[in-house]
C-alpha cells in the first residue's frame, strides 16, 4: 500500500545568545510542507530536498553566503522546535573557494 506523509519544515539560523531564528531575509521562503512516501526513507527524502534547495541557493548567490543552519522537520504540521521529529544541522565548510 503506497501512502504519503506531509512533512512540515522550517530552516533556522543561529542568533547568538538568543538561540535560533528563521533563516534568511525572506523566512517564508524557507518553511513549508513536502509530501513524501510514508516510510523512514520519506523523511530522508524531504530533508534531502530542503538541503538541495539550500545548496542551490548558496551556489546561485555565491558560496561565501553559505551559512550554518538547522532544518527542522515535523510529521504533518509544524510545531515547537523542541518537538521536531527530525533536526538536521548543515555546517558548510568555510573554505569553499579554496582548493
Amino acid at each position: 500500500m503506497n501512502t504519503n506523509t506531509d512533512w512540515a519544515y522550517r530552516v533556522f539560523e543561529p542568533h547568538g545568545s538568543e538561540g535560533w531564528r528563521p533563516y534568511g531575509s525572506d523566512p517564508d521562503r524557507w518553511q513549508g510542507a513536502i509530501t513524501a512516501p510514508d516510510s523512514a526513507e520519506g523523511a530522508k527524502h524531504a530533508i534531502g530536498r530542503i538541503v538541495a534547495d539550500l545548496m542551490t541557493e548558496w551556489e546561485r548567490t555565491g558560496l561565501h553566503h553559505a551559512m550554518h543552519v538547522r532544518v527542522f522537520l515535523w510529521h504533518d504540521e509544524e510545531g515547537d522546535i523542541s518537538d521536531a521529529d527530525f533536526v538536521v544541522e548543515v555546517r558548510p565548510r568555510s573554505d569553499f573557494d579554496t582548493g
